[in-house]
């Protein structure tokens, strides 16, 4: 009896403790990896590693600390990992945004185990199908989930709604949508998002419109969705409008998604205020959304305010690192860049991908090259990073801009990643611009056999074959041009005056502010002449005389955004506008000629670069 009794007294002892320590790591905080691993040291101390269910806690709880690598391990070594195991190690993959790794370890449930998945289980690959967006997989989850006993488990069907929204398929999402006989309110919210996502904004909005209870998640959903889908705008009215009906913002996902509006939109004024309401609501100290407005405020070419809000950040994750580091280095403030990443590495943050694609770009700004060779290869031989053609095209255009043209050319040809378009075109302009005539002709013929279709592109090849005198060429682009009927996008302005925003097209006649804005430029166009300045019309393909080209320059949308922001701005405020297209040539002399006549800064954000005007020069250094 007395030895029964000892025994049951261990017995109640390791029951204790194991429900000590179950609680222990059920309560830990996400941010306390340290704490997890001292933990489960004591567990493998005591022995009790193989206890139910401490080994799934462990799992959950790395999962949720960030400790991806621990969990696999731990994974590895568990003897038979059962529903709860698989489900904690599927979900730790997701958040550590590693789908891949998720599909690789489920084969093993799906084809080998006896283990039959549940629906905790099925969401999870789906969820993993969806962040890859790997549509074809995606579908044959579904079809084992049509297989199973979960084939109407309202869980895994809103899976499946987001999953195919993400893999840009909205028709098959509706499908699983109408097969739910209950839908609540996360189903509704998925097949929301999907359309807002997709584009659909209409068929969005009708089924917004129709959803029986609108929250806070469905608002959300409908915003990011507009926001992702590039309809900024839409997204900044959604939200007003959910201001409006009082919906109380208990989540600050929302806020990210319209600080990220801005951002895309580069309404300043607008984002300042958007960070007004994030520090009313109490979520300045939220390390996404801090992310989010330093990310804004860097496209908004207001580099001081990011700079203030990241060193005022009590906490930097790789996201804020990087977000100022590539922000200085599209601003042309390339030695910052490269101090901030010094920074970064000393506190023990590891960089990503993106890291090292404003890394490399700032050293082209100002011609290291032995630097971005070295970050180059650190990249890929200290942190294992796979370069994409994004990695690739930094190293060309840091070739390209110190004149390493062979070594640039040499990389296009080997690099692993087939290059695209605008790859060749940027070294055809560099060869243009170095005066490095047969390379570019090896350039252009390679570029005129690939079917361009960008008509900049078209402009350019024509120019390099007339300069050689090939005019055969030149009219094999012209015909070229004809024949796939390239046509060039309506260039657009737009400029953020902080209470308004407006948008100038190119050739825009019709303004009401027509006769004052041609009296300015024609001013300026005049002290410019008397500087020396001498329109260059080479980005003219139309068929017609020198001054009818000139007038065409004179009627670009940029130059319309910067006479209207001259008039109606507050006197010596920064002028920012937006432009849909690449900033021409002439266009570029004319904007630093204009910000010395005038004292003004001048930022403009094109679709290859920031352009910094002041005093005459730009932070692209004429290179872009």
């Amino acid at each position: 009896m007395k030895g029964w009794n000892m025994g049951a007294s261990r017995c109640m002892i390791t029951t204790n403790t194991v429900e000590s320590l179950q609680s222990q790591l059920t309560s830990l905080a996400p941010h306390t990896p340290s704490l997890t691993t001292k933990l489960h040291a004591h567990i493998i101390k005591l022995g009790l590693h193989h206890s139910h269910p401490l080994p799934n806690t462990l799992l959950h709880s790395y999962g949720k600390c960030g400790l991806i690598h621990h969990a696999l391990q731990l994974f590895d070594q568990m003897p038979q990992p059962d529903l709860i195991s698989w489900s904690s190690i599927l979900t730790s993959c997701n958040i550590s945004n590693l789908p891949h790794v998720a599909l690789s370890i489920s084969r093993s449930i799906l084809t080998t185990t006896h283990l039959v998945p549940d629906h905790f289980v099925f969401a999870s690959l789906v969820k993993a199908c969806a962040n890859l967006a790997a549509s074809r997989l995606g579908k044959q989850v579904h079809a084992q989930v049509l297989m199973s006993s979960f084939s109407n488990d309202d869980v895994v069907k809103s899976s499946l709604i987001d999953m195919y929204a993400k893999c840009g398929a909205p028709d098959y999402a509706r499908g699983v949508f109408h097969s739910i006989s209950k839908r609540n309110v996360v189903s509704w919210t998925a097949m929301i998002h999907g359309y807002a996502r997709n584009g659909r904004k209409f068929e969005a909005l009708k089924l917004f419109g129709e959803m029986p209870e609108r929250n806070l998640f469905a608002w959300t959903a409908m915003i990011s969705g507009f926001v992702q889908s590039g309809n900024g705008s839409d997204g900044l009215h959604m939200f007003v409008e959910m201001r409006r009906e009082g919906v109380d913002i208990v989540d600050p996902l929302v806020l990210s998604s319209v600080v990220g509006a801005c951002a895309n939109l580069a309404v300043w004024e607008l984002g300042k205020q958007m960070h007004g309401v994030v520090i009313t609501l109490g979520y300045e100290s939220c390390l996404f959304i801090c992310n989010a407005l330093i990310d804004m405020y860097a496209k908004c070419s207001d580099l001081v305010a990011a700079k203030d809000l990241f060193c005022r950040m009590c906490r930097k994750d790789v996201v804020s690192w990087t977000s100022i580091i590539v922000g200085s280095a599209q601003h042309g403030q390339a030695e910052d860049a490269l101090a901030l990443y010094n920074d970064m590495v000393s506190a023990g943050v590891k960089p990503n991908e993106v890291t090292f694609v404003g890394l490399i770009y700032a050293c082209s700004h100002v011609g290291l090259v032995s630097k971005g060779r070295d970050l180059f290869k650190s990249m890929v031989e200290q942190y294992r990073i796979k370069p994409s053609l994004q990695h690739y095209t930094c190293l060309l255009d840091l070739y390209s801009r110190s004149g390493h043209l062979d070594d640039a050319e040499n990389l296009l040809r080997t690099m692993p990643v087939y290059p695209d378009e605008p790859t060749w075109a940027a070294l055809l302009s560099a060869c243009k611009r170095h005066g490095k005539n047969d390379m570019a002709i090896r350039v252009a013929d390679n570029l005129l056999n690939s079917k361009p279709v960008d008509p900049s592109t078209y402009i350019l090849l024509s120019n390099i074959y007339a300069g050689a005198g090939m005019w055969e060429n030149v009219s094999k682009v012209r015909k070229l041009m004809m024949v796939t009927e390239v046509k060039r996008v309506p260039g657009y302005s737009c400029i953020d005056l902080g209470k308004e925003s407006h948008i100038f097209c190119a050739g825009e006649t019709s303004h009401p502010m027509k006769d004052e804005i041609t009296s300015l430029l024609t001013k300026l166009d005049e002290e410019m002449r008397k500087r020396g300045y001498v329109p260059d019309t080479s980005s003219v393909l139309h068929d017609m005389d020198q001054q009818e080209k000139e007038r065409q320059l004179f009627w670009h949308s940029e130059r319309l955004a910067v006479a209207y922001g001259l008039i109606k701005a507050v006197p010596g405020t920064i002028i920012r506008i937006v432009k849909n297209l690449r900033v021409c040539g002439d266009c570029h002399t004319v904007l630093k000629l204009i910000s010395t006549i005038t004292n003004r800064e001048i930022y403009v954000r094109d679709t290859s670069r920031y352009h910094h005007f002041k005093d005459g020069s730009c932070s692209c250094n004429d290179f872009w």
